[in-house]
């Protein structure tokens, strides 16, 4: 099956300043992959691109098998765009932005109202639909500002930073919509610099650095790629003796002092047999801690810089 979104060697350039370098990417219908990257990294521009909106100076991109920018007219038709900051007309209530948007996108009276109980339900604002939205909160702007932008039940979908800014519940609220979205053989692409977002709501990440792609995959492919090793932190009842640790060539000491020692470990599967090892060399295990290796520590081993680094306080790009 063809991907719904295709990057393939894109660049964009401001003046100067190169903002997309030899980008490539792929989404299949009825998956989520996330966009990855600090403020500055490129990310809403690759949104734009693909939302139509600004076109790349080289390479070439794909939506839904229509090919950006000669065949846009059609991209528009089977597109969703949620941009990051709401776009709604506050002082109007949120079945009434519904509706408009949904004119706006091409359904008829009728079809615009049956998508807008559907889209209100969707995002759990049904309740609210005729407050305005003057009295939303800023999580159920967010929600209804995704439900704007999938009123026409798209095929492809683009979100820019589509949580930040929310409280928890209304995150999962909106986590639980988009994967409903895809559920249904949307394809998703969500830019984002949470690492836990990208975590949970994707099944591949898209790590993008400088205009550039670092690496992509699942969680554990890029953990993997990263070659940062588990640690395990423990303290026994007394100290185990000098040789406790031979034959688990899988298990490095990166620090021991008497009972307490930090461990490295290279296969995490080696856990139970290194625990019930401390268990009968310190007489008894009665502190622990596992760290897995995160997203975050993998962006970090890959770039030489976390996420926040490139931030500058802006809006994301």
């Amino acid at each position: 099956m063809p991907s719904a979104i295709v990057l393939a060697d894109l660049r964009k350039r401001y003046g100067e300043r190169t903002v997309l370098a030899d980008v490539d990417l792929d989404v299949q219908a009825g998956e989520i992959v996330g966009l990855l990257g600090p403020n500055g990294a490129g990310k809403s521009t690759a949104l734009a691109i693909l939302a139509t909106l600004v076109p790349a100076d080289e390479g070439t991109a794909v939506v839904a098998g229509r090919v950006l920018p000669r065949e846009a007219p059609a991209v528009r038709r089977v597109l969703g765009y949620v941009p990051q900051d709401p776009a709604l007309y506050p002082t109007l209530t949120g079945r009434e932005n519904l509706r408009f948007f949904g004119r706006m996108l091409g359904l008829g009276a009728h079809a615009a109202g049956d998508a807008t109980d559907r889209v209100l339900e969707l995002v759990e604002l049904s309740e609210r639909a005729d407050d305005a939205v003057t009295t939303y909160s800023g999580g159920m702007r967010r929600r209804l500002n995704l439900a704007c932008g999938i009123l026409h039940a798209p095929r492809v979908l683009l979100l820019d930073e589509p949580t930040a800014g929310v409280d928890m519940r209304s995150r999962e609220r909106l986590h639980a919509a988009i994967g409903a979205l895809a559920a249904d053989g949307a394809a998703v692409l969500v830019s984002t610099h949470d690492m836990e977002e990208a975590d949970r709501l994707c099944a591949r990440t898209v790590m993008l650095d400088e205009g550039r792609v670092v690496a992509s995959g699942a969680t554990t492919d890029l953990v993997g790629a990263s070659g940062i090793a588990a640690s395990l932190s423990l303290r026994t009842l007394r100290p185990p003796p000098p040789d406790w640790l031979d034959g688990l060539g899988s298990v490095r000491v990166l620090a021991a002092n008497g009972t307490r020692a930090t461990l490295a470990l290279d296969d995490p599967t080696a856990l139970p047999v290194l625990l019930a090892r401390a268990a009968r060399a310190g007489g008894e295990v009665v502190e622990l801690r596992f760290d897995r290796p995160t997203l975050a520590d993998a962006f970090f081993k890959l770039t030489g810089h976390t996420l926040r680094d490139g931030d500058g306080g802006g809006r994301a790009s």
